[in-house]
């Protein structure tokens, strides 16, 4: 039986291996990958799906504001292999959504198949006059309205506004 849960710190390793395996080395070439960098995922919205002990699933919501829009980036959402097409990449997506409207936000934005994100409500609408901070197809960068109008005069590229992740100690060699 699958579990929804919220990520935790031991799950790293895990969620690493995952996307690794998902996205490949080319992850961290990606224009979202400007707003995740050195930043924490919005609280609350790091979420994984686990079979048993093991993580099968994971997606995350990151602050990020375009001019004086706040908004969240969600991704990446990655479900393992050997789990595709049990549902799980899509329980997630809900999940995401669900908590999101519930913390008070108001728009969700991704760079992602429309075929697949419309089913949760994400379109195009809305998103002419905002961009990603480097190259993205303008056809799969995706809005959904977690309140109405909340879109509305949006424009600008998006920039983080989330918390800085904790920087690691140098190890420093004797």
């Amino acid at each position: 039986m699958i579990a929804y849960t919220t990520e935790q710190a031991g799950d790293v390793f895990a969620r690493e291996t995952l996307l690794d395996r998902a996205f490949g080395p080319g992850r961290f070439r990606k224009s979202s990958e400007k707003i995740r960098s050195g930043r924490l995922p919005s609280e609350g919205l790091a979420l994984v799906a686990r079979d048993g002990d093991r993580l099968v699933g994971s997606v995350r919501l990151w602050e990020a504001a375009a001019d004086r829009t706040p908004l969240l980036l969600l991704g990446p959402l990655a479900v393992d292999d050997a789990c595709r097409g049990a549902g799980i990449g899509a329980a997630l997506m809900r999940l995401a959504i669900d908590r999101a409207r519930a913390l008070g936000h108001g728009v969700v934005v991704l760079v992602g198949d429309e075929p697949y994100y419309r089913r949760f409500g994400f379109s195009t609408r809305g998103m002419d006059e905002l961009a990603m901070p480097g190259p993205f197809e303008r056809a799969r960068f995706l809005g959904l309205e977690l309140v109405p109008g909340a879109l509305e005069g949006a424009s600008g590229v998006l920039r983080p506004t989330g918390c800085l992740a904790p920087v690691e100690p140098a190890t420093v060699a004797a």
